[in-house]
């Protein structure tokens, strides 16, 4: 029968240089795919491309596949393998037919009939009292939803977990303040912290202000998600013990840095989660052990539409796929990753809207040549675009690319260390992107010889500190990247310990940061382009205006190389995963000869042909200018 529809198909829409399928909502998998009778499902379009090669292959021009307007909802991956590859000139294209949208959702739609008023007495006492005759709740089980997460007590990286969208806008979950943050009033026990050699029973106590967690009792759990110790790492922890005599708050697990004397500023957070604390338009709250949805509309639930996020794998993944294209679709709604790529070659994701998802936008985890070009990345729960590829070992570049796009909104769910652009490997290229509005860092690089090119990058580290809009270090085998030509301005936060355009951290080195625009850049301590003990950096050609700093470096004595050098994590890096004693690493970066004698090599880095306009200061630490 599937033979039969495919030779239907190719009767129908076969031209000398290309095959045609259509899918519609309307549509019927066993229609032959036509225009005029289209698939109703993106598989069934798949299958029908794995049928006309099993009957003879790929014509010339290859193959496209028509998705027509509409919603198409998964309850599970779109999953294309190597049996769906096109070939070099027989592309294998799903391409979004028209201008208008074509969505793949992987979320679970809560019809208007399904919300109520909540009737539950001992509910109704949890509430706020202004929140009772508002929120509507939904029972999800009613619905098919019945797989619900467990939060573990303590998390940075953001756990898979449901989430509401309202009308296309992720909606706030249940917290207290319902802006900004509440602030420690006094640490009692910081916890177990080895970096500042305190040992302790305790798991972290601290003192809060007010009476707000009164509230809380009777909640079954309740987490915090706070800046417990340094302003660039952002933790959820769950609470242990709520003392509302002493107003104390122990935690159920200890931070891994401690509560507080981190940077300077005072110690933030908020509680999430809480049916409590459901106040105002626009809050949710889940009950995961009855599978209640408990929500505030902020508008009449008739005129919009209400989706859970469910499918916790990708939207769409590619593994081992070749010389296929994904272009205009909408991806969606998901608690997992909206694309991913792995393995494979010559892929291209091209003007994509991905957005609302429950972790990253976009991911390419090795294999060679992918693209991803003109696409819209926001409002993403972790990273927007990950690139990774290549063979570190050999030095053998992916030729991946991110050309064009506009990412944005993006660490929803994991505030820090979840950014626009991750890259890694080698041989990556970053040009003409948009990256915006970021609570931490927008580009976190890993590997060697990237280059990143003709970006803007602008409002990033906008809640944190110490931290760049650029940032790679903890690696000196990690070189040969060039940054250039690209503009950053209106860099970080108002905390003061220091935010930078391009952080170099921890002994990195051998990078050349070239013809660039800094604008209102640095802030702090720092300098526009900052280096934390590395050296062999060069930093040629570039404006600076109204940074703080132009250039800044905190250099390393002798002593610190000779223990970071030895330090086991230093040797597997540089000696294990590669070989900076041997080529290709000695032939391609010269500096590398004789890097592990700290007592005698120069230890500096390089600034020249650089203009500073409105700066309080050029220069400092190991630089020689030119």
């Amino acid at each position: 029968m599937r033979a039969l529809i495919v030779w239907m198909a190719v009767c129908v829409s076969f031209s000398a240089y290309a095959v045609d399928f259509h899918v519609a909502p309307g549509g019927r998998d066993g229609n032959p795919g036509t225009e005029a009778a289209p698939f109703a499902t993106p598989s069934a379009a798949r299958d029908a491309v794995r049928g006309l090669k099993s009957a003879g292959g790929l014509p010339e021009g290859g193959v496209t596949l028509w998705l027509h307007e509409g919603t198409y909802t998964l309850s599970q991956t779109f999953a294309l393998g190597a049996e769906d590859s096109g070939e070099a000139g027989r592309p294998v294209v799903y391409r979004a037919a028209g201008n208008k949208g074509v969505i793949l959702s992987g979320g679970l739609e809560i019809p208007a009939g399904a919300w109520a008023g909540v009737t539950d007495a001992a509910t109704l006492e949890r509430m706020d009292p202004g929140a009772r005759e508002t929120v509507r709740c939904a029972n999800l089980k009613t619905l098919g939803m019945t797989d619900y997460p467990t939060l573990p007590d303590i998390f940075e990286s953001a756990p898979v977990a449901p989430e509401l969208f309202f009308n296309d806008a992720r909606m706030t979950l249940a917290r207290w303040p319902n802006e900004g943050w509440a602030e420690i009033e006094k640490v009692i026990d910081s916890g177990p912290a080895p970096w500042r050699n305190h040992e302790s029973n305790d798991k972290g106590t601290f003192e809060y202000a007010g009476d707000r967690p009164s509230r809380w009792t009777k909640a079954p759990a309740v987490w915090l998600q706070g800046y417990w110790c340094f302003d660039w790492s952002c933790d959820t922890i769950k609470i242990g013990q709520l003392d509302t005599a002493q107003k104390r708050i122990t935690f159920a697990s200890p931070h891994h840095y401690g509560i507080g004397s981190g940077n300077k500023a005072k110690r933030r957070y908020f509680a999430l989660n809480l049916l409590e604390e459901l106040d105002a338009p626009g809050e949710y709250y889940l009950d995961a052990a009855e599978g209640i949805l408990y929500f505030w509309p902020p508008a009449p639930l008739e005129e919009v539409r209400a989706v859970v996020s469910v499918l916790t794998e990708p939207v769409i993944s590619l593994d081992d796929v070749s010389d296929v294209t994904l272009r205009g679709l909408t991806v969606e709604t998901c608690a997992g990753t909206g694309i991913r790529v792995r393995g494979g070659h010559d892929d291209a994701i091209l003007a994509c809207r991905v957005r609302n998802t429950g972790l990253d936008g976009i991911s390419i985890e090795d294999g060679w040549s992918h693209r991803v070009e003109a696409c819209d990345v926001y409002d993403v729960g972790t990273a927007g675009v990950s690139l990774r590829g290549g063979d570190r070992k050999t030095l053998t570049p992916s030729n991946h690319e991110a050309i064009n796009n506009h990412i944005w909104r993006v660490s929803r769910r994991q505030r820090t260390h979840a950014f626009p652009l991750h890259v890694g490997g080698v041989g990556v290229r970053v040009a003409h992107n948009l990256l915006n509005d970021v609570p931490h860092q927008a580009i976190g690089l890993g590997g060697n010889n990237h280059v990143i090119e003709l970006n803007e990058i602008h409002h990033t580290g906008m809640e944190t500190d110490d931290s760049g809009a650029f940032y790679m270090g903890r690696n000196p085998s990690e070189r040969g990247t060039v940054i250039r030509h690209n503009f950053w301005h209106d860099i970080g936060s108002t905390l003061s310990h220091g935010s930078t355009a391009v952080y170099f951290d921890d002994g990195a080195g051998g990078q050349t940061v070239y013809g660039n625009v800094f604008y209102r850049a640095a802030s702090g301590n720092f300098g526009a382009v900052f280096l934390h003990g590395g050296h062999d950096n060069n930093v040629v050609n570039n404006i600076f205006v109204e940074c703080k700093k132009a250039i800044g470096h905190v250099p390393w004595k002798d002593e610190s190389w000779s223990q970071w050098l030895s330090e086991p994590l230093w040797q597997e890096r540089l000696l294990k995963e590669v070989d900076i004693t041997r080529p290709p690493y000695t032939q391609q970066y010269p500096d590398l000869l004789g890097y592990f004698d700290y007592t005698v090599r120069p230890r500096v880095s390089y600034a020249a042909r650089n203009v500073v306009v409105k700066c309080g200061a050029f220069v400092d630490g190991n630089w020689v200018e030119i």
